[in-house]
């Protein structure tokens, strides 16, 4: 697996975290200390502020998951990928997007610009 592959699994294990533990202990391991997200919906910076972001997505598509499309493609410390929400019960996907990090020295993200592809009633 390559570090652009390993931060981006890292990355979907705390997007689809299944306990305020586990969501907790993956952005840690994922994302630096003061880290930001930046998408059309959301600007935050650091752990508990991303926590509140992943956890109201939960809660917006409760039975549904982010997974990956297609493969990770990254140069220097920069990384993009795409993915769908899927719903675990029936596969339906009302969101997709794309996101491209950047990474510290350790494979850590330190930053996220997120672009919303597909969106619930568009």
């Amino acid at each position: 697996m390559t570090a652009y592959e390993d931060a981006v699994q890292r990355y979907f294990t705390a997007w689809n975290a299944a306990t305020p533990e586990e969501l907790a202990k993956a952005v840690a391991a994922a994302f630096t200390d003061g880290a930001t997200y930046t998408d059309p919906l959301a600007s935050v910076r650091g752990h508990d502020e991303l926590v509140a972001v992943i956890s109201g997505a939960h809660q917006q598509f409760p039975g549904f998951e982010f997974k990956l499309t297609g493969a990770p493609e990254g140069h220097h410390d920069i990384v993009r990928f795409s993915w769908d929400l899927v719903s675990t019960a029936d596969g339906s996907m009302p969101a997709a997007g794309s996101d491209v990090v950047t990474l510290d020295d350790d494979g850590r993200i330190t930053s996220v610009s997120g672009f919303l592809d597909r969106v619930p009633g568009a």
